[in-house]
């Protein structure tokens, strides 16, 4: 009897799905429903008929195919025509031409691992610049080993091939673990703003891609720098470009990236100190073997004006070549305030054999525009002005950012053991020079106005090494990874305080006409920085990725950071200096009852030194504090809906420990028993719910407060710029195959602008529109609306006093051409 049969049998002659069935039968003979009366039926022989027929209706409702089924661990590697491993294949399974589950990547010696049920599969292995290969295979034994899988490498050709971007999901990534990893088996919670969802919302900053994240937002940064809060943290040093620091205070431009990574969560052992709440790393493009170019022109409203160009050539079968860069000139809606940006940034890749890689690159990045603090507050909301309205004067409002990075990057693979080294020599020429808006007076007719300049010089010197090998011990496989990260950073601070008629260090204006023309001279005060510091830093650390069964994994880490901070103050002449050795664990589990689902927990600790993330000084009272601890405990769901969707869930606490407090015995002392806690939960959606349709964003709880006092804040008091609520939602529709539309939605509650909870920046919807056309397969053209029903808000601050408005709408064209 076929399944189908069975099932109607049952249905029909054991259950009461038909007048003939057993159970009707039963119940008409009795004159009574049997489990109405256990005392009587129950003692018979046929209560214990009906029970055995009850069961079988019960099972009779299981699909036919509920046996146990064998589940087969596949196993493999992936090998070019020379034998070398090749990092980063793509291995996907297709049953009956339908995908199970997301693609696996293949790790450092080329190996992969597949969890398949039963059944005839092909596989599907992919890897950019080679050719795919199909392999039918049949799944039923407990083990399935393919042995060396090769891929050939794939012919080079003269035409141009136009594809569009891979969309809003990647699989895998190497940050959180420093080996390439799914992410759905790093337990951490991880945002990838890909290339495709930055050309699609027309991103320029760091501040516009984390707007679609959940949990994260953009502060103001005194609107001269990039700086994020995420997890209640504010930090404006948290920035990594391919994994190595890039700490200094100013405006990263997206034109070179390929994609930007969001990691939540303190995670020191891969990043060192800092981090507390999480990074962002900007991963950048690289030269490759094929031959393409793309233009981007831009232009909008209040003057918009950009050009971005990507060029990449194969210039000998071992040698690449690829350019990237933009020119910006634009103003904006805040009244005389401009900006002018340039830079470039050529990359070449040297494949020296099979086994070796090498990659050079250099960023030459030049920003200069009008500093601008946004505007004050009056009765415990921003001010009623118009939003443009700008404090101080403009003509004497400058920032710049001159910026040159040069890397390289070695990568060998011996065996099972791939070695790679990274190195970064950076320059960071940073100053501006700002009028800052006080408090209002009481009446609201004046507000007082300061003005300073700061100056910071940085020499960063790098070096990552990291030696990464996998073995198995019987059916524990392992992915060892030791490293050790060494580093100089040199840092020059100083600071003028603005005198206004040279005489005054604040000046009252207007409150509804705050711009002004009076004479100010900068020059230092009595406690206005000068200093040089000298920071060495050396770090060694290990940690081990085990897959114990195809359903649990673990890592388990340790770092430890050795870092010496020297200062010298350059006014009084005079040295201090300070040492911390600092021991940071990790620990996680991933649980995966089926493929495209896993549960994880993970445990991390981030430290920060008490000269703070940017070493603004050094005193007789700081030398003596320890560093800030940043301990975050985590867990969550990681869903792969379809392959190229996925769903994730996480709930966390974040405690931060070590912070400043004023010693309310002693004013003039500083002691360290402040401490802040942050607890929320976000989901998060990114990728394609179908072929058409293409998401990103999600939904973020939060509640960021201080669980004892600060210098500034008491007991309860909630985290400045951490909202309880935060929603975030990207939509992306091609109609036809030439005509798309692109839907945004944003909503942010109630926060406070300052630790004080006195000024409150009230809550906001905001809509967002694009429209994609393709002329041809190589132009493109779109339309980006901003703040599409042009509602009036407040986006971000740095204080109670300087407060940011979001944009009004905004319109911006663009047009790609690929050639």
């Amino acid at each position: 009897m076929n399944p189908g049969h069975r099932e109607k049998f049952l249905r029909q002659f054991i259950c009461n799905e038909a007048p003939t069935g057993l159970l009707g039968r039963l119940i008409r003979r009795t004159g009574r429903e049997p489990w109405r009366d256990n005392q009587r039926i129950g003692r018979s022989e046929t209560s214990r008929k009906f029970l055995s027929h009850l069961t079988l209706c019960a099972l009779s409702f299981l699909p036919a195919a509920a046996a146990p089924s064998k589940g087969t661990v596949v196993r493999g590697r992936i090998e070019d025509s020379s034998g070398a491993p090749i990092q980063g294949a793509q291995i996907a399974a297709f049953l009956n031409n339908k995908q199970i589950g997301p693609p696996t990547a293949s790790n450092n010696d080329g190996s992969f691992r597949l969890d398949l049920d039963s059944g005839q599969y092909t596989l599907r292995i992919s890897k950019p610049n080679f050719v795919e290969l199909s392999k039918d295979i049949a799944a039923g034994t407990p083990e399935l080993s393919l042995g060396d899988l090769v891929l050939q490498v794939a012919p080079l050709k003269s035409t141009v091939q136009v594809t569009e971007n891979t969309g809003y999901m990647i699989p895998a990534s190497s940050s959180s673990t420093r080996t390439l990893t799914p992410l759905q088996d790093v337990p951490q919670t991880i945002n990838v703003v890909t290339q495709k969802q930055v050309q699609d919302q027309l991103m320029l900053s760091v501040g516009d891609v984390v707007r679609y994240v959940p949990g994260v937002s953009a502060h103001q940064g005194e609107n001269n720098r990039d700086e994020i809060i995420v997890r209640g943290v504010d930090s404006s040093a948290d920035f990594y470009l391919n994994g190595m620091r890039d700490d200094v205070q100013y405006y990263r431009d997206l034109y070179n990236v390929d994609h930007i990574e969001i990691l939540k969560g303190s995670n020191e052992l891969a990043f060192g100190r800092g981090g507390g709440g999480g990074i962002v790393n900007r991963v950048t493009k690289e030269a490759g073997p094929n031959t393409f170019g793309q233009i981007v022109v831009e232009g909008g409203s209040f003057y918009n004006k950009r050009v971005a160009f990507d060029g990449n050539r194969a210039l000998t079968d071992k040698l690449d070549f690829r350019i990237n860069g933009v020119y910006e000139n634009s103003d904006s809606f805040r009244r005389s305030v401009r900006l002018e940006r340039y830079a470039v940034n050529p990359t070449i890749t040297f494949n020296a054999s099979e086994k070796t890689r090498v990659v050079v690159g250099f960023e030459n990045l030049r920003d200069t525009r009008t500093a601008d603090r946004g505007i004050t507050s009056f009765l415990g909301r921003p001010a009623n002005v118009p939003i443009e309205t700008y404090y101080g004067n403009p003509a004497d409002s400058h920032v710049r950012a001159l910026v040159n990075i040069g890397s390289v990057l070695v990568e060998h693979q011996v065996g099972k053991l791939t070695i790679r080294n990274r190195s970064l020599l950076a320059n960071y020429d940073r100053g501006y020079q700002n009028f800052v808006p006080g408090v209002a007076t009481p009446d609201g007719q004046q507000v007082n106005l300061s003005a300073y300049n700061n100056a910071t010089d940085r020499t960063n010197l790098l070096n990552q090494s990291d030696l990464t090998y996998t073995a198995e011990t019987g059916p524990i496989r392992h992915t060892l990874l030791a490293g050790a990260d060494l580093g100089r950073q040199l840092t020059d601070n100083f600071r003028n305080t603005g005198y206004f008629n040279n005489i005054t260090t604040t000046t009252p204006v207007p409150f509804l006409n705050p711009t002004i023309t009076t004479p100010v001279t900068f020059r230092q005060s009595a406690t206005d920085a000068d200093n040089h510091l000298r920071t060495n830093i050396a770090a060694g650390f290990v940690q081990d990725q085990v897959e114990l069964t195809k359903h649990l994994q673990l890592i388990g880490g340790v770092r430890f950071d050795h870092f010496d901070l020297q200062f010298h103050n350059n006014r009084l002449d005079n040295n201090l200096r300070r040492i911390d050795n600092l021991v940071s664990p990790r620990a996680g589990l991933v649980y995966k009852p089926i493929a495209p689902v896993s549960f994880y927990l993970s445990y991390s600790v981030s430290y920060l030194p008490s000269a703070g993330d940017q070493f603004g000084s050094l005193t007789d009272i700081t030398q003596q504090l320890k560093p800030e601890k940043f301990a975050n405990y985590e867990a969550g769901i990681k869903w792969s809906l379809r392959p190229a969707l996925s769903l994730n869930f996480d709930l966390y606490r974040l405690d931060r420990t070590n912070t400043r407090s004023i010693d309310p015995n002693n004013p003039l002392a500083i002691i360290q028993t402040g401490s802040q806690r942050s607890n929320g939960g976000e989901i998060g959606l990114t990728g394609s719910l179908t072929r058409k349709w293409q998401v990103a964003g999600g939904y973020a709880y939060q509640d960021s407060f201080v669980t004892s006092a600060t210098a500034n804040a008491r007991q309860g008091a909630q985290v400045a710029q951490a909202p309880h609520h935060m929603f975030s939602l990207w939509n992306n529709y091609q109609f036809f195959p030439r005509l798309g539309v692109g839907v945004g939605l944003l909503n942010r509650s109630n926060m406070f602008a300052g630790i004080d909870n006195t000024v409150t920046i009230p809550s906001y919807f905001r809509a967002d529109l694009a429209l994609f056309y393709s002329v041809t397969e190589r132009i493109r053209i779109q339309a980006n609306v901003e703040n599409l029903f042009d509602r009036r808000y407040y986006v971000n601050a740095d204080s109670n006093t300087n407060i940011s408005p979001g944009f009004p709408r905004t319109i911006r064209l663009a047009m790609i051409y690929r050639f």
